[in-house]
């Protein structure tokens, strides 16, 4: 009757090996020996053979099992620079293998040490097999498993069935792992966890490197701490230095606030955030985006930075707010949690209800201030009204009011090349749900406008100038103004009117600079200064 080698059969063939020797040895006189133990063995040179160095007992039965030898106490093999230990063996000399059982050591110099309950250790592949509470060391990373298979020619051990990996910074799980003593890396597949005192990854498929301490991300991976969350598809992650480089569009949360970009650099340390290309910049709470092909963000600090194609999208009432500008800038300025949002360089924004360029601007949060510098304009339906710096005020983020503290000038396209004009020295101009309802103006105040009957019928020009002048407005149409004090103007019937009159001397009208809509942000037109003679021309007098 043959022995089935089988691990699970092991001590059946223990118990029926040594039964099987003595009988054949006291009672039918077939040969069987036990010998003494082992040592000072011959030095033996075969790489590729197991040899036998050790054992207490040994016990061959050439009936039972001619293809194995039963061996029992401190049994030790060696192949080539391998040693394994065990408390019992079954010795297949022939085949160059082994089943071992019971303490299990497997040791490789003075860095590589497997422990388990079970080995069956095959020295033709080089593959050793081992089960029950199986532990791989190597320096000062442990695996531990139920079930290990380790291949002594790429020196790699792999379990299959559940197992973890631990060293100084960090505990691996997963249900498939392997690791390499030679390269120190290893990977991981199916339900990954790597957790350390600051966070929890959590992944599909995980690579690790014991050395570097760099876990590289090759699957849909999450990052979760008491700070942020960080989801990546593909990137690395340096667990010693909290360093990391994110890929493939991933995302960084943290207070309210997410960061995405095509690349990021991120360092938990610091809280530092960099984005290379496509940059979006989604803060919830203040429900404002910030987008931009380069930038940066500190969750700590709360500041961040876009450049190239930069955008600020604001959208805390129906109407969102689009913004371009070659650089957006918004940090806390206060420790009342006061933010400031600065615009540099080509600002243009659209909103449904109002439009507007400058060279750069600056928003308050505390006062909800908007600040316009250096050839400022701002559009409401046909109204346009420019001056050398232009301040809004904002109310539930629509237009409250706007302020010009020095050359102020409103105009209101009326038709062809007739427009309303008032100018000053200062402008307050009054908003009501998105429209102008009120202009004042402040300090040599001059005006022209154009008188209409009921069917919109222009009947002359109008011209003032005084010290203050107020304008209403009602329905996008002026209903009356009021000029003091002692108003010196004039009107003159519109088939009397000359080109010369038709505009205050500070006047322009800058159509061509004005975003159409939210794409049209992005548009870099040509600064007209000028009143277009072409436009002059159209007007036909005497009617």
């Amino acid at each position: 009757m043959g022995h089935r080698r089988d691990i699970k059969n092991s001590n059946k063939g223990k118990r029926h090996g040594t039964l099987t020797g003595v009988l054949c040895l006291l009672a039918v006189g077939m040969w069987a020996a036990t010998v003494t133990p082992q040592k000072d063995l011959p030095k033996r040179d075969d790489p590729n053979k197991v040899y036998l160095l050790n054992s207490d007992e040994l016990t061959f039965d050439k009936e039972q099992s001619a293809d194995y030898r039963v061996l029992r106490g401190n049994v030790v093999f060696r192949k080539d620079s391998m040693y394994m230990y065990c408390d019992s063996a079954y010795f297949y000399e022939k085949d160059n293998s082994l089943d071992a059982f019971g303490n299990v050591h497997m040791e490789q110099g003075d860095t590589l040490f497997i422990y388990g309950d079970v080995l069956y250790y095959n020295g033709n592949e080089q593959i050793a097999r081992l089960r029950e509470n199986v532990r791989m060391e190597n320096r000062d990373v442990t695996l531990f498993t139920d079930s290990l298979n380790y291949e002594m020619i790429p020196n790699i051990g792999y379990y299959f069935d559940g197992g973890k990996l631990v060293d100084s910074q960090n505990e691996l799980s997963s249900v498939y792992g392997q690791y390499s003593p030679d390269t120190k890396q290893a990977l991981f597949n199916f339900d990954v966890q790597l957790v350390n005192e600051k966070y929890t990854l959590y992944s599909d498929t995980l690579e690790y490197n014991t050395q570097t301490k760099i876990a590289d991300i090759v699957g849909p991976s999450t990052i979760v701490s008491d700070s942020n969350v960080i989801y990546s598809t593909a990137g690395w992650y340096n667990t010693e230095t909290d360093k990391s480089m994110l890929l493939k569009r991933s995302l960084v949360t943290s207070k309210g606030q997410s960061l995405t970009g095509d690349t990021i650099y991120y360092d938990r340390a610091s809280g530092f955030g960099e984005v290379f290309g496509n940059m979006v910049l989604n803060d919830s709470v203040r429900s404002i985006i910030m987008e931009g092909q380069y930038g940066f963000y500190n969750e700590r600090t709360e500041y961040s930075f876009a450049t190239d194609s930069a955008r600020v999208l604001e959208f805390s009432r129906g109407d969102t707010l689009y913004l371009h500008a070659d650089t957006l800038k918004s940090h806390l300025i206060l420790p009342d949690s006061t933010r400031l949002l600065q615009a540099y360089h080509g600002v243009r924004f659209f909103r449904v209800d109002a439009q507007g360029v400058c060279d750069s601007m600056e928003f308050t949060s505390a006062d909800s201030l908007l600040h316009m510098y250096k050839l400022p304009i701002i559009w409401n339906e046909n109204y346009q009204i420019t001056g050398d710096t232009i301040r809004i005020h904002m109310n539930d983020s629509s237009v409250d009011w706007a302020y010009i503290p020095a050359a102020a000038f409103a105009t209101q396209h009326k038709d062809s090349v007739f427009f309303d004009q008032v100018s000053g020295k200062t402008l307050k101009a009054w908003f009501n749900q998105g429209q102008l309802r009120q202009v004042d103006v402040s300090g040599n105040a001059q005006s022209i406008f154009y008188p209409q009957e009921r069917d919109s019928t222009l009947t002359g020009l109008n011209k003032a100038e005084s010290g203050f002048l107020t304008m209403y407005l009602k329905d996008q149409k002026m209903e009356k103004i009021i000029i003091w004090p002692q108003p010196q103007g004039s009107l003159t019937p519109m088939e009397q009117v000359k080109p010369d009159q038709l505009y205050l001397p500070a006047y322009k009208w800058y159509s061509e600079l004005r975003p159409t809509g939210p794409d049209d942000i992005f548009r870099k037109p040509e600064v007209k200064v000028e009143v277009v003679e072409e436009d002059k021309k159209k007007h036909r007098f005497g009617r």
